[in-house]
């Protein structure tokens, strides 16, 4: 990357620092203000790769523009000695197992609750079985399926909408444990309280959610890296 960028003057600033890229293990995000920019981007990177011996998978590279206007421009790299391909435009992709997306949050919250209600119905024999406490399915509820839709939950931006969702999602989970129907015309409350005696007081998830985007905020804050000036920073163009 020192050679890619040892030429490049990038764009996109965030609380007055430029940033070309961001990396993690072995994968690459560039940043780019415009088409032409992340052409120069990709370009320079393409070369220095080959320099030692390393070229950019066309197939596992992919573009995601954050505006309204229409990408026009086609990028392409050399592709494991083949003929120039073209990155491919997409709206989302995942990465280390969560959506992005050029719409938020919403779209990773609501694969989240899909793959929980999953979960969910998978481990019916446990609901169903009689013989194991309520207190015992609970803790099973929270460790087998809770946990996958508490994933990197850090990162989620909330609002009405999705925390009336997180709610919801929350109470259907404890009416499937407790066996309690739709058709039995039991109100919230009433599956809140049976949730207390069973386990006595709680922490509800979307209070999980929050206390865990608290505890990253607090925990980046805290730093001086670039996390920090990410999270804290305003987004520029110069």
């Amino acid at each position: 990357m020192t050679d890619a960028l040892e030429d490049h003057r990038g764009t996109v600033s965030i609380g007055g620092r430029p940033i070309t890229n961001l990396r993690f293990a072995d994968d690459i995000d560039g940043l780019a203000g415009n088409e032409c920019e992340l052409a120069s981007l990709v370009e320079q990177l393409d070369k220095a790769s080959s320099n030692f011996g390393m070229e950019i998978s066309a197939e596992k590279t992919k573009i995601m523009a954050n505006s309204k206007e229409p990408s026009k421009k086609e990028i392409k790299v050399n592709d494991y000695g083949q003929q120039q391909r073209a990155i491919k435009r997409v709206t989302k992709f995942k990465y280390l197992g969560s959506l992005i997306t050029d719409e938020g949050s919403k779209p990773e919250i609501l694969s989240r609750i899909a793959q929980t209600t999953a979960a969910l119905t998978k481990l019916k024999p446990i609901w169903n079985n009689k013989n194991i406490s309520i207190s015992s399915k609970i803790r099973l509820l929270r460790s087998l399926v809770m946990s996958i839709f508490l994933y990197a939950c850090e990162s989620w931006t909330l609002n009405a909408d999705i925390e009336r969702r997180i709610g919801a999602m929350e109470m259907r989970c404890y009416r499937r444990l407790l066996g309690i129907s739709f058709n039995d015309h039991t109100t919230n409350e009433e599956v809140s309280r049976r949730i207390v005696n069973a386990i006595g007081p709680h922490v509800d998830l979307l209070t999980i959610v929050w206390q865990r985007k608290l505890k990253w905020y607090g925990h980046t804050t805290r730093s001086s890296g670039l996390a920090k000036t990410i999270m804290q920073g305003t987004i520029c163009k110069s």
